[in-house]
């Protein structure tokens, strides 16, 4: 994967096992998902708040290793407070 890809395992409501990936492209984050391995990526247009909150630990992750640059985090922040207002992270 690139370096602007964060990728991550989670489990549906419905007990689905999930693959999510998110790339960064530009100033956005585009989210994608899939269940199996060898299933095509879907783009998720509207990813759950959830999602939201993996991607900005992995990126706060990153910057400590200096892979991103810190105000990546400030950014992510401040879309998922545009997002899903009154959200606590």
């Amino acid at each position: 994967m690139a370096k602007a890809e964060i990728s991550w395992r989670r489990v549906t409501e419905e007990g689905v096992r999930m693959q999510v990936y998110a790339r960064h492209v530009g100033r956005d984050w585009r989210f994608f998902q899939r269940q199996r391995r060898y299933d095509q990526w879907q783009a998720v247009l509207e990813p759950p708040l959830e999602d939201w909150l993996e991607l900005l630990d992995a990126v706060q992750r990153r910057i400590q290793r200096r892979l991103l640059r810190p105000e990546e985090a400030l950014r992510l922040r401040k879309a998922i407070g545009e997002k899903f207002p009154g959200a606590q992270f």
